[in-house]
């Protein structure tokens, strides 16, 4: 179901985010992020001049490389627009994320990696939201070539995640049965014949 019909208003601001995952020929992954913020008026800017409505303030580009096993073979952050001259200076430090794990903890990571001065913002929240781009490039494509199975007996990361995933909910209850934790439903009493027939 789609929002409600808003009041009377004015944009004023607009960012948009794009996600992306791809199977490269060698073997590896790719996941891209891109985000953009846009005005709808004239601004100044110190560094920059006029920013005019429709030119970005900011436009940041990242892309994850990362094996099966989902940990980062390489890194590639661009600021192609930024506030200030010296924002694309800390692009380069992304690097450090090389090795790391995409996983329980990523954003742990992130923030002892590439936390406050030693990243940009809009760079690490874009990377928070790739960890989820990157599982659901990969998982569908794992399970159907069977790559999965090793790891079929353990507890799906999955689980408890969100709301839909509650390990006492009905998704769980239905594709992994062994993980759930909630009360089954009582069996229903059998009903004897004479009941049915409505004879005491």
């Amino acid at each position: 179901m789609p929002l409600s019909q808003p009041a009377e208003r004015e944009e004023l601001h607009h960012r948009r985010y794009d996600f992306r995952g791809f199977r490269r020929a060698d073997g590896l992954w790719d996941i891209e992020g891109r985000l953009c913020d846009i005005k709808a008026y004239p601004f100044e800017n110190e560094d920059r001049g006029t920013i005019q409505p429709g030119e970005a303030l900011h436009d940041m580009e990242i892309r994850l490389t990362i094996g099966e096993d989902f940990v980062v073979r390489d890194v590639e952050a661009t600021t192609n627009s930024g506030p200030f001259h010296v924002c694309p200076a800390i692009a380069p430090n992304y690097r450090k994320l090389i090795g790391k794990r995409l996983g329980a903890g990523w954003r742990r990571t992130l923030r002892d990696e590439v936390g406050g001065t030693e990243g940009c913002t809009h760079l690490t929240e874009m990377l928070g939201a790739m960890a989820t781009v990157a599982f659901q490039t990969l998982y569908p494509v794992l399970a159907s070539e069977g790559k999965l199975k090793a790891a079929s007996g353990r507890r799906p990361p999955l689980i408890d995640s969100c709301h839909a995933f509650r390990s006492d909910g009905p998704v769980v209850k239905r594709e992994w049965p062994k993980h759930y934790t909630g009360e089954d439903e009582p069996a229903e009493e059998p009903v004897h014949e004479t009941a049915k027939a409505g004879k005491p």
